[in-house]
């Protein structure tokens, strides 16, 4: 088990925020992996959080087992798995300082579009159609692998449809807890799990648990616009120093 004390200045937040992103706030843990790609490789970051993630499904699984939209399930998922395999390949095959670079891109990229363009752009309501949805699921399971950061594309695929709240949240509960279990053989391929990487993931599923729970109780109740705009400012800051740090490894 890992007993760096910087590990776990990283990782509480990271499973926090994780944790409420299950628990309701979708896409509170794009910035989960970005904080623990700060003080360890971004492929042993996203090993060790994906049996939280797992243990996390559980709750919110049960929670919004009721309240999810199988067409978008149905459209989602192949493209998802494709995309999930072209990560395996990309993890597989670049360096750690390639991979912090693409974390980092990412995390800015949709932080900004969060933060600027979807403020600014007039959303049409839209039904859920096939080429769009294979195209964002394919985004969505790409970066799901790389850098946990597979909510934005959702976001930006299923928001324009307008589903009531429930319905919207359980279908990204639903279709993540599907990616991640699809994402453990890649991992396993990668060789990340490993007796260290897991006794800590294990050693975390409390912290897990409780922070799921109270996504779950908050999403009701909290007004989280403001909330997201610090968490997405605050991603644009981690995602910008991966890149430098990863084009410094590069260069």
């Amino acid at each position: 088990m890992i007993a760096d004390l910087a590990f776990y200045v990283a990782a509480v937040p990271a499973v926090i925020l994780t944790g409420l992103s299950k628990g309701g706030f979708v896409g509170l843990s794009s910035l989960s992996l970005p904080i623990l790609a700060l003080v360890m490789s971004p492929v042993r970051a996203a090993a060790i959080m994906l049996p939280i993630l797992i243990v996390q499904d559980v709750v919110s699984v049960w929670v919004y087992r009721r309240n999810w939209d199988a067409r978008n399930l149905a459209i989602l998922l192949p493209g998802a798995t494709a995309g999930i395999a072209l990560g395996y390949v990309f993890a597989a095959r670049v360096s750690d300082a390639a991979i912090a670079l693409a974390v980092g891109v990412i995390s800015v990229t949709f932080a900004v579009r969060r933060l600027i363009l979807e403020r600014r752009a007039t959303i049409r309501q839209k039904r859920a159609d096939v080429p769009s949805g294979l195209f964002w699921g394919f985004v969505a399971g790409f970066t799901s692998l790389i850098a946990n950061a597979g909510g934005p594309p959702f976001q930006v695929y299923i928001m324009p449809q307008r589903l009531p709240r429930d319905i919207f949240v359980g279908t990204g509960v639903i279709f993540f807890a599907v990616v991640n279990w699809i994402k453990v053989p890649p991992f396993i391929a990668l060789g990340q799990f490993t007796r260290a990487n897991l006794l800590t993931s294990a050693a975390l599923f409390p912290l897990a648990v409780v922070s799921t729970w109270a996504g779950v109780l908050l999403v009701r109740k909290v007004a989280s616009q403001r909330f997201y705009t610090i968490v997405y400012l605050l991603l644009v800051v981690v995602g910008l120093r991966l890149s430098w740090d990863g084009l410094k490894g590069v260069w």
